[in-house]
């Protein structure tokens, strides 16, 4: 596999070697540059943040679990590659000393890597955008204030990097047809959609995978289709991309979505792989499983449809054959009755201890249909199906609420990690419910809304 892409300027071709040799191992083995850092080497804590660049502009990413052959085509700036000609400082760096934002200096890179990545794209929600930057050496308010100062400054001719484009190679295909064509001939090899998942085997598994197919360049699995009927998303949809499309449809989704890891993270992070690694504590399956969707799968030539509730089997286990990929996920399009709960320990970028997604339907008074869904209360992505037979066809009364609380017990049987206790789990699910039927008689739930 020969890979080319930019960094910093100049274009980089790199034949042979590991398919899972990380970005930041590179940078600083292989190139010697040593402003990216190295902190969890897991994606949480930002440190490792650089900018790429390609057909859909530049994004901040977290260069620990970022994988070569997924810069085919693309182009990278590092802290090093930031300052323009005679040492020219960037609108970012600038404001960072004009504001005293600079840290300890191991972190201050990576700030500035995704305030860099947010200024090109003219994003301002800056408490969002450095989210995924952990330090708290010195708080965050002068590095706001610097991020807060660039507002609306032009972008730099010099950082305004154009992605070359690169050649074509069987484990990286740049379509479905491409991908079906070349997992049917090794369907032993692991898929790459992120990576931020199989990222981790490698940095803290120390896992070697080969082969390894690389997705990201089949732009027809990026496509999202809404129409009058129905919602589609392409497995290859990442994470931003799926929150932006749902934030008129289904806030409340897409508000949990902005909690779901961080921006570095929600910019590799693909609807896809959430689902196919099967995890009992991804955000997505409860949501989609609440709206009904239907999960399209793929094998060669041959097409499959399931309901996406079906597709989990057991914990691990996952109704997936060789060689079959997931192609896309849908739902219907219908009126917003869909709230998500996600309770974890850090309002921001931390794993769900209990995600729960309620979508009921009532009518004249009277619940018509419930689909509630849960993650962290099973070892796969499972529905209340006790509860939400005890709410169907029943007034949409406090009493109802009360009386299908119980139903939790009989539907899940959660465990008690370090997370959560299995009591802790299965009182704030029944808590969910309550909240639930509080907010739909208009009163106010969110803690972002609620105050002393």
């Amino acid at each position: 596999m020969t890979i080319s892409f930019l960094l910093n300027g100049e274009t980089i071709e790199i034949g042979g070697g590991a398919p899972t040799t990380t970005l930041l191992d590179w940078l600083r083995e292989e190139r010697g540059l040593t402003g990216t850092k190295e902190g969890c080497n897991e994606g949480d804590c930002g440190a490792c943040t650089v900018m790429v660049t390609d057909a859909d502009g530049a994004k901040a990413l977290n260069a620990c679990i970022l994988f070569l052959p997924q810069l085919h085509g693309k182009a990278v700036r590092t802290v090093e590659g930031v300052s323009g000609p005679q040492g020219k400082m960037h609108p970012v760096q600038q404001a960072m000393v004009d504001h005293h934002g600079s840290q300890c200096g191991f972190c201050t890179p990576g700030f500035v890597m995704s305030m860099v990545a947010s200024h090109c794209s003219g994003a301002t929600d800056h408490d969002t955008q450095l989210a995924g930057n952990l330090c708290r050496c010195t708080g965050y308010a002068p590095i706001i204030r610097a991020a807060e100062a660039v507002e609306g400054q032009p972008v730099p001719d010099w950082i305004q990097d154009t992605a070359p484009g690169g050649a074509p190679d069987p484990m990286l295909p740049r379509s479905s047809d491409e991908l079906a064509q070349a997992y049917a001939e090794q369907p032993e090899a692991t898929l790459v959609a992120g990576a931020t998942d199989v990222g981790l085997w490698v940095t803290k598994q120390l896992r070697e995978l080969d082969p390894v197919i690389f997705l990201n360049g089949c732009d027809d699995l990026k496509e999202i289709t809404i129409d009058d009927n129905s919602i589609r998303f392409g497995a290859m949809v990442d994470m931003n991309r799926m929150g932006a499309a749902l934030a008129s449809l289904h806030p409340s989704y897409a508000e949990m979505i902005r909690r779901y890891a961080s921006v570095q993270i929600r910019h590799a992070a693909t609807v896809g792989g959430n689902i196919a690694n099967g995890s009992p504590i991804g955000d997505n399956p409860p949501a989609l499983i609440a709206l009904d969707a239907t999960l399209h799968l793929r094998r060669g030539e041959t097409r499959r449809s399931l309901p996406l509730e079906d597709f989990f089997l057991d914990y691990g286990k996952q109704d997936r054959a060789a060689g079959e990929f997931v192609e896309a996920v849908s739902f219907p399009r219908r009126p917003d009755r869909l709230k998500c709960y996600k309770l974890s320990k850090r309002f921001d970028q931390d794993i769900s201890a209990v995600c729960g997604c309620f979508n009921i339907i009532v009518q004249d008074g009277v619940v018509t249909d419930a689909r509630i869904a849960f993650g962290g209360m099973a070892g796969i992505p499972k529905r209340a199906t006790t509860v939400e037979a005890a709410l169907l066809n029943q007034p949409w009364t406090i009493e109802t609420i009360t009386a299908a609380q119980s139903g939790f017990d009989a539907d899940f049987t959660p465990l008690s990690d370090m997370r959560a206790s299995a009591e802790y789990r299965l009182e704030t699910a029944r808590a969910m419910l309550e909240r639930y039927f509080a907010e739909s008689q208009g009163a106010a739930g969110n803690v972002l809304e609620v105050s002393a």
